[in-house]
């Protein structure tokens, strides 16, 4: 039995709306695949497009998200008069503003617009499933397999993108660079960094698990851990690999009727991790990690300078920042790239902490609403996916690549559904036997 076998209570109710909201032409879909197929070969698709004088095709997937956008807006803020889809859409305006007079560049306040547009195209998978959309989840699992390949291959040989400059609104960027960490080559396989490389082998198992049978996901696991951990070195993709295959196994040992009660709880107690930088900057702000052991020298350079120093320097650049943050592009790429404000920029390394230096507190208060609506979410692809972004976004702002962030919308993206006014047990539902028919394990 597999896990997408499983069904959630209200299924009948969620069917319906479905069906309500069913359109001919998944632009969201076709948008997830645009930007998947250019990031997972964002090193490779740069430079090929560069050389032969095409690189305006970089673009496409950000033209199909501004699509995205108006179809958001059309959805869920016209026609069905959504409140918080309306009052979202108002303060993405202002905040770009803001962002726009914080950096006082117009290509930073372009680069923010195309910097935010991705989490739209994840929130139009509001009130779908996303194993409905069976085309989408056949090409991510294809990108599984490519990207373990490309990462293969690439410690064999050396791809001719690495190292290769490219211009982004008339400023200079690296398509992808070797890292070297502890004396080990960090290699990026087809993608423009290690990262990016580790992110979708990831978020490509993550999104194929759960319609596979424990066979697949037991064979695949350890390849993909060492892919991850020992090719592309990122600790931070190793770790939320590890931890989501250990949660897997735990929601499989449950009885078919619990297992959805199960995945639920995990995914609503995994917004515990946005306290984790908190705790650790209360804990061990100014300890010196790196010497009790080298591999701890990135946790110490997020806890003392990541996670606090733009809080220190919006109190000295934009002190109204603590209300209205900074706008959309500070202590991000667009901020890097083209701001005055150059020497105040630092990278910071949390989604959490990052979206509310741009947003400010009323992120807060969205926040509160996305847990209310995990808590009635019956989708098991979204409930997965609220988990494993909430512990990879410990150390990694997910900005970037832009199908980071559109994960992290597709996940939070039943907070634009309006909550059910019959009572219902929100943490831990009564358990129901399944009503969606099994899927054969494979």
């Amino acid at each position: 039995m597999t896990l997408e076998a499983t069904a959630g209570p209200g299924r009948s109710r969620m069917e319906a709306i479905r069906e309500q909201n069913t359109v001919s032409f998944p632009i969201e879909a076709i948008a997830l695949c645009l930007y998947f197929g250019r990031d997972a070969f964002a090193g490779a698709f740069r430079y090929y497009a560069t050389i032969t004088h095409l690189s305006a095709l970089w673009f496409i997937p950000d033209l199909v998200a501004f699509l995205c956008v108006a179809t958001f807006a059309y959805r869920y803020a016209i026609k069905q008069a959504n409140a918080l889809a309306i009052f979202t859409l108002l303060y993405i305006v202002f905040s770009l503003y803001v962002g726009y007079v914080f950096l006082n560049d117009y290509r930073g306040g372009l680069s923010s617009l195309k910097m935010i547009a991705p989490v739209f195209v994840g929130f139009c998978f509001c009130q779908r499933e996303v194993k409905d959309y069976r085309f989408l989840l056949g090409f991510v699992h294809s990108l599984f397999y490519i990207s373990l390949i490309g990462l293969v291959w690439s410690s064999y040989v050396r791809f001719p993108w690495v190292g290769y400059e490219f211009d982004t609104f008339g400023a200079s960027r690296t398509a992808s660079k070797l890292w070297f960490v502890e004396g080990a080559t960090r290699l990026q396989g087809f993608a423009a960094d290690s990262t990016m490389a580790s992110y979708f082998i990831v978020i490509s198992y993550v999104m194929t698990s759960p319609r596979r049978g424990l066979i697949w996901c037991a064979f695949w696991a350890p390849v993909a851990f060492w892919a991850t951990n020992n090719v592309a070195t990122s600790k931070t993709a190793a770790g939320t690999l590890a931890l989501y295959f250990a949660a897997m196994m735990f929601v499989r040992l449950f009885h078919e009727r619990y297992r959805f009660s199960a995945l639920r709880g995990l995914a609503l107690w995994s917004f515990l991790c946005i306290f984790i930088p908190i705790i650790l900057m209360i804990l061990f702000a100014g300890i010196n990690l790196a010497s009790l052991s080298k591999s701890l020298y990135s946790l110490q350079d997020r806890i003392d300078n990541s996670w606090q120093l733009p809080f220190v320097y919006m109190a000295k650049l934009m002190p109204t920042g603590f209300i209205t943050g900074c706008g959309l592009g500070c202590f991000n790429y667009p901020q890097q790239l083209f701001s005055d404000k150059i020497f105040y920029y630092v990278p910071v390394d949390n989604f959490y902490i990052g979206t509310y230096l741009m947003i400010g507190p009323i992120f807060v208060v969205f926040m509160i609403f996305v847990v209310l609506a995990v808590a009635r979410t019956t989708d098991i692809y979204k409930l997965t996916l609220v988990f494993v972004m909430n512990v990879y976004t410990i150390t990694i702002l997910s900005y970037g690549p832009a199908s980071a962030l559109l994960m992290i919308g597709l996940a939070f993206s039943e907070v634009f559904t309006r909550p059910s006014r019959q009572p219902s047990r929100l943490l831990f539902p009564a358990p129901r036997k399944a009503l969606a028919a099994p899927v054969p394990s494979r």
